[in-house]
Formats: structure tokens, C-alpha cells, sequence
């Protein structure tokens, strides 16, 4: 018999996904989830496809991360990215790399 989870368990994994997301800590340095990914062959290419302005963007936070990094400093708590505005910019340039490389793989076998 199938039970439907309780509602308390959804607000329960929200909770736990925003404790987790700023233990993480790259928030602390104003990056968001999707300048943290590896920088794979697939990752290298959807950053070329992104429009520019989003692209200096990226670059901004970066640079801005690293300069904290460097001092051993972080932004102030009002300048931290929040769980709520956090943006997958990248996904849907990424989720299209990976399905033309696939077809691409389909293609070289036949």
C-alpha cells in the first residue's frame, strides 16, 4: 500500500538542504551552486555557449572568491548568496553539451 510522505518530511528536506547548502560554504564567497562544478570537457564547452553578460558575471564572482580566498576573508552576511536565489545558469547550456555529445557518440558507433 502506498502512503503519501508527510508534509512535515518536505519542509524537513528543505531545512536540511539550506543547513547543507551553507555549510558548504561557497556562498560565504558570493558563488552560487553552478560556478562549483568540476571543469570537465562537457562543463568547458557550456561555458563558451553562455551569453556574455552572464558569462562576466561568473567571472566577476570568481575573481571576487578568490581575492576573499586570498586574504582569508569572507563577504558580509547580507552579501552571501541565498539558497532562495541561488540560479542553475549553467544547466540548461550543460544538459544540451551532454545530449549533443551523446547523439554524437550514437553517430561514431553506427
Amino acid at each position: 500500500m502506498a502512503t503519501r510522505a508527510p508534509v512535515a518530511t518536505g519542509r524537513l528536506l528543505l531545512g536540511f538542504r539550506k543547513w547543507y547548502y551553507n555549510a558548504c560554504g561557497f556562498n560565504k564567497y558570493g558563488l552560487v551552486r553552478d560556478d562549483t562544478l568540476y571543469e570537465d570537457a562537457d562543463v568547458a564547452e557550456a561555458l563558451r555557449r553562455l551569453p556574455e553578460n552572464v558569462y562576466n558575471d561568473r567571472m566577476f564572482r570568481m575573481k571576487r572568491a578568490l581575492d576573499l580566498s586570498m586574504k582569508q576573508q569572507i563577504l558580509p552576511k547580507e552579501q552571501w548568496t541565498k539558497f532562495e536565489e541561488d540560479v542553475r545558469y549553467l544547466a540548461p547550456y550543460l544538459e544540451e553539451v551532454i545530449r549533443e555529445r551523446k547523439e554524437k557518440e550514437e553517430w561514431m558507433k553506427k
